[in-house]
């Protein structure tokens, strides 16, 4: 492989020294226009191109910011991570993704790297297993532009762009309770995760709200497509069954659907599903999934601006601050209008 064209081949080239290159490309006063124009020919010709590395070097500045995901496989990320970009190539930065497969040990190595790489700035969703962030609080404390996004961490005065998950879950089951269902199970995230901790909030509140005696046997810890898996055949066979589901997430309502079916039920006829995310997992289900829409693309170019802001202006004293992004149901095929009368015949058939 051929090396890179240098300032210094350019300059032997034309028989000048490197600084006269360097400073016709700069378009320095003190070069004749006749060199400025032979330099920028040489130049085109050559395909020579600024060695990144050592601009940013000399500049104290990378131009990079890094984002540090749970995985990048799920649309909800991948959306975020669009609109991350855009704003970060609005603004001349570059994009460097990390996930942390949502293991605790490989978030702290990212983070420590991120760190030594000169990063301008980091956007950060934490992995479920983490509960330590004293290496987020470590960035913090060097004064490193630090924004957080969706699973965020209350520990720490950082900026942060959070999904307003509480009423979005309130919505979803407030939808349920509206179309005739009462047996609302919840398909529950880890409390430890903000996210999860809010739509499990919201979902109690809803029933609560609505006069429905909230039922322990109904929440269950899962969060996961296999994990629906495993647990959708004992939720289904206690004796008083759920007549309708509301998934903490798409990938866990769609595991659901699938369980279900196994199982025989007809969806929405026998039982709703309804997840959370709005992802593409929810367009391709069958039949597809009622959801809410938290908004991927525009928390990431949210989360973008704040960073961006803190990089450029880290002098301005502006207390963090965080953005509450509202939330939208999507109304598909996994939910129906229930009547009192067909809800009372599926039980009686369910019990014989």
């Amino acid at each position: 492989m051929s090396q890179p064209v240098t300032i210094k081949d350019i300059a032997r080239e034309l028989g000048v020294s490197p600084s006269t290159v360097s400073r016709a490309l700069k378009d320095h006063p003190d070069i004749s226009p006749a060199t400025k124009k032979q330099v920028r020919e040489l130049v085109e010709k050559l395909k020579y191109k600024p060695n990144a590395i050592a601009l940013s070097l000399r500049s104290q500045k990378s131009n990079t910011i890094s984002v540090i995901v749970p995985q990048i496989v799920h649309h909800f990320f991948s959306s975020v991570i669009s609109g991350i970009e855009e704003i970060a190539h609005e603004h001349g930065y570059n994009v460097m993704i990390f996930q942390s497969n949502e293991k605790y040990e490989r978030e702290v190595a990212i983070a420590q790297a991120i760190e030594t790489n000169r990063a301008e700035g980091v956007l950060v969703s934490v992995s479920k297993t983490t509960e330590n962030f004293a290496h987020f609080r470590e960035l913090a404390e060097k004064d490193f532009p630090l924004v957080f996004f969706d699973r965020v961490s209350e520990e720490l005065e950082t900026d942060k762009v959070v999904v307003d998950d509480f009423n979005g879950a309130m919505h979803a089951v407030e939808y349920l309770l509206q179309t005739g269902c009462r047996r609302i199970a919840h398909l529950a995230a880890p409390q430890k995760l903000l996210i999860g901790y809010h739509r499990q909030r919201g979902y109690i509140s809803a029933l609560e709200k609505n006069g429905i005696e909230v039922d322990d046997t109904l929440i269950v810890k899962c969060d996961t497509i296999d994990d629906a898996a495993e647990v959708i055949p004992g939720l289904m066979s206690i004796s008083n069954p759920p007549d309708a589901i509301f998934a903490v997430n798409d990938m866990t309502a769609a595991g659901a659907v699938n369980a279900l079916k196994k199982l025989g039920y007809r969806i929405p006829e026998d039982i709703s599903v309804i997840g959370f995310t709005d992802g593409l997992v929810s367009t391709v289900t069958d039949p597809p999934l009622t959801t809410i829409s938290q908004h991927g693309f525009e928390i990431g170019k949210k989360a973008a601006e704040m960073l961006v802001d803190r990089i450029l202006h880290p002098d301005s004293g502006k207390k963090p601050y965080t953005e509450v992004i509202r939330t939208e149901l999507v109304v598909r095929g996994s939910t129906r209008q229930v009547s009192e009368e067909s809800r009372e015949s599926r039980v009686e058939s369910r019990e014989g």
